[in-house]
């Protein structure tokens, strides 16, 4: 990878990694499952007509809309309201890496090996420190349900992976080429409304209204960074530099969002991290680590397909 697209590619994750203060920031004015509607709203909005159709059964980009968008945002970004901070939200997220693994085991039949397990072990020790353990009580304790909420995310995330392994499989087998930024596309035309309805029970028609005719600057700055920056850009930034080079020279790169984002929500929103926080942000790194380059030096599996 030459510079030009290492820098492009460090460019990405720093927009993901700041992702999780924008939402916070926007947060601060919309009520949360409105702001995700409103993410995906101008997500699809005009990009729909200029982006071909996933070459795949609706059904596919449909159920992939759900997941992501009511599953990972809607439970993310109700758990930010409620109490988690965005910089270790940034970082509990990226357990959804140790749920695909289980995911796959369970619906692809994948093998995964005692590596794997280890960096499991290691993130879920990782993920105690950081939600359930704290040795400093001048910083506020996470409230249980905003952790779990996040981790449910993570799971919603892990089964989007899943989705869009088979949808790929399923495109292969027709003998097309699944355009992940058009799966992307065509997908958020299906979040916003379950989203609104969302809103609305969570809330009432007149809180709702309110925030969007009282929307300010900061508001409008996090739907529109969260549409066109983290996603469309991102996500399209990220698929170019995919299909130039190997995954394994691009993907690692990623586990540098939880770095971004612990940075940023500490210089922008002065998020203070206790000692045992800290360790176990570092421990969920390190576990991730381990997953996903342990496999070249321990090759041994746990569980192997019988096929």
């Amino acid at each position: 990878m030459n510079n030009k697209d290492f820098s492009l590619a460090l460019l990405v994750v720093a927009l993901w990694g700041a992702n999780f203060t924008v939402v916070k920031l926007g947060l601060d004015g919309v009520p949360p499952m409105l702001l995700a509607a409103l993410r995906f709203v101008f997500a699809v909005f005009p990009a729909i007509f200029f982006v071909a159709r996933p070459t795949v059964k609706p059904i596919y980009w449909i159920t992939y809309g759900l997941l992501i968008g009511v599953g990972m945002y809607g439970t993310l970004f109700f758990a930010m309201t409620v109490g988690m901070p965005a910089g270790i939200a940034s970082v509990v997220l990226q357990s959804q890496a140790f749920f695909t693994l289980l995911l796959a085991g369970l619906f692809l039949k994948e093998s995964f090996s005692v590596i794997h397990m280890a960096g499991l072990a290691i993130a879920a020790i990782g993920l105690y420190f950081v939600g359930c353990y704290t040795t400093d009580f001048s910083v506020p304790v996470i409230p249980p349900v905003a952790f779990l909420l996040t981790i449910t995310g993570a799971v919603f995330w892990g089964l989007s992976n899943i989705l869009v392994r088979k949808a790929v499989a399923s495109a292969t087998a027709n003998g097309e080429h699944l355009n992940i930024m058009s799966l992307i596309v065509w997908s958020s035309l299906i979040p916003p409304i379950p989203l609104f309805l969302l809103a609305v029970l969570l809330d009432t028609p007149q809180t709702i209204s309110s925030a969007i005719l009282s929307m300010n600057r900061l508001s409008i700055f996090s739907i529109l960074y969260l549409a066109y920056g983290a996603t469309l850009f991102g996500f399209g930034l990220w698929s170019t530099l995919l299909a130039r080079h190997p995954a394994s020279k691009v993907a690692p790169l990623s586990l540098l969002v939880p770095v971004f984002g612990l940075l940023t929500a500490r210089i922008v929103l002065g998020e203070h991290l206790t000692i045992s926080q800290w360790s176990g942000c570092l421990l969920v790194i390190i576990g991730l680590l381990v997953s996903m380059f342990g496999r070249q030096f321990f090759k041994r599996p746990v569980f192997q397909d019988q096929q």
